[in-house]
This record gives C-alpha cells, sequence and structure tokens, in this order.
C-alpha cells in the first residue's frame, strides 16, 4: 500500500489486545481474547502477528479466513411474545484475529487522519 506506515510496534499490537473485552464470545475461529493475550506473552508470537498484518496491508488482501462469521439470534429480554423477528437481535461474531487486524488498522487510519488535518475542527 502507498504510503503506509507498516506495523513495526509490538506495543501497536499489545495496546490494540488490552482494550479488548475477555467475555467477548469467539467467532468461528474459537479463539477469545485471554487466548490471544495469553499468545503474545511470546514475543516471537507478536512478531509473527505484527507479519501477517503487513503482509495482508502490502498485498492488499484480507484473507477469506477473516470474513468468515458466525451468526447468533438473541431473543430481546422481556417481551410477552417471541413469535416475531422484531424481538430477536442477530449478532454477527468474525475471527479474533482478524478483527485484531482491524482495530490496528483503524488506530493507523485515525492517526493518519488527524496528524494530516483531514478532519476539519468543527
Amino acid at each position: 500500500m502507498k504510503d503506509w506506515n507498516s506495523f513495526s510496534s509490538k506495543q501497536e499490537l499489545i495496546d490494540a489486545i488490552e482494550k479488548c473485552n475477555n467475555s467477548s464470545a469467539p467467532g468461528p475461529d474459537k479463539l477469545n481474547w485471554s487466548h490471544i493475550k495469553s499468545i503474545v506473552k511470546n514475543e516471537e508470537c507478536i512478531f509473527k502477528l505484527l507479519d501477517i498484518a503487513n503482509v495482508c496491508t502490502d498485498l492488499e488482501h484480507w484473507p477469506s479466513h477473516f470474513k468468515m462469521s458466525i451468526m447468533v439470534i438473541i431473543p430481546k429480554p422481556n417481551k410477552s411474545v417471541y413469535d416475531s423477528l422484531k424481538v430477536y437481535h442477530p449478532i454477527v461474531l468474525l475471527n479474533t484475529i482478524g478483527k485484531l487486524f482491524e482495530k490496528m488498522i483503524r488506530e493507523h487510519l485515525q492517526f493518519h487522519t488527524i496528524a494530516n488535518n483531514f478532519v476539519h475542527q468543527s
């Protein structure tokens, strides 16, 4: 990607992970945030994850594995009758590693937008 700064800081990855709630439901990869937090205690794993994120951005390719999802239908509380679609709330669960990389990309974009005054103050 032209003018895209690679993910080079392990702190960038750690910061993105620390903001994640361990009680979030895992997606199709069955990894929850506590698994990822445990994995990144190993520095070699941090750099492997950074390598994967950089390859995705360098090739401008988002692997189909990251696009896989599971939809869970949850009934809304305190409804007298559950015979209508309106009383259910769909939740889409994505793969955890893909969500991590999305968080890192979002932080990059937000920093780049602010640093270059792309958004007017008002």
